[in-house]
């Protein structure tokens, strides 16, 4: 994000099968320097119960150690940290920081700019704490893991870049992986989308996520996401 800059995120990703259920987040984040980002997260949905409830917060924290930038490409990396306070039943196998697990979350991030292509890659490491509300961690179940991320992100419009003003659109896929080592439970998904960028404010995004490969139980295994982003350059 640019420096003191203010984001909001409203986001919604749900499934279909075998019944309609879905979860949304407001995110807020803030640009504090060029090199240091913050987010904060609410998480509400009907996952684990009949109806919406809130399910608890995160906070995440990312600093920019790398920075190479020429004319229309750059190459950076980052380290960041991530920590939630949820308070949903314990049922997966899964290890997640949006809304399932309370936990701790670290890792870095490269990213690669070459004119209209974008490419991005993590890794990152997962604890899991028991959850609020009295929800203890299954004995079975892992309490760590590994996840890993790859992503190709491609200017399809504008053909010729001219101003700000212009409709962006981008078509990337992602490809999202996590592993609960010693535990033989593993995924690879892949996640189409289509993200349009409206006077370089408004960002809406599309995507469609589904298994290459799961050995996990999860929430669910195919899941679409609608994600709407406003920034507010330079208010402090």
């Amino acid at each position: 994000m640019a420096t003191h800059s203010l984001g909001v995120r409203l986001e919604n990703q749900g499934y279909f099968t075998p019944v309609y259920k879905d979860r949304s987040t407001l995110e807020v984040m803030y640009g504090a320097s060029k090199n240091v980002m913050i987010h904060g997260s609410l998480y509400q949905s009907n996952y684990y119960q009949p109806n919406q409830h809130f399910e608890g917060g995160s906070v995440y924290f990312k600093y920019r150690f790398l920075s190479i930038d020429s004319v229309q490409k750059h190459f950076r990396g980052a380290f960041f940290i991530k920590t939630s306070a949820i308070s949903n039943p314990l049922t997966n196998q899964e290890i997640t920081l949006e809304g399932d697990n309370s936990g701790l979350q670290s890792g870095v991030v490269f990213t690669k700019l070459i004119h209209k292509l974008a490419l991005s890659g993590s890794a990152s490491y997962l604890y899991a704490f028991n959850n609020n509300g009295s929800y203890q961690l299954p004995a079975a179940n892992a309490d760590n893991a590994i996840a890993y991320t790859l992503s190709a992100g491609y200017l399809f419009l504008p053909k010729l870049y001219q101003n700000y003003n212009q409709v962006n659109v981008n078509l990337y896929a992602e490809l999202l992986g996590k592993t609960n080592p010693g535990y033989g439970q593993s995924y690879l998904d892949a996640a189409p989308g289509i993200q349009l960028i409206f006077n370089s404010l408004v960002r809406i995004d599309f995507s469609y996520r589904t298994p290459l490969y799961n050995s996990m139980v999860r929430i669910s295994s195919n899941t679409y996401l609608i994600r709407l982003e406003y920034n507010f350059f330079n208010i402090f």
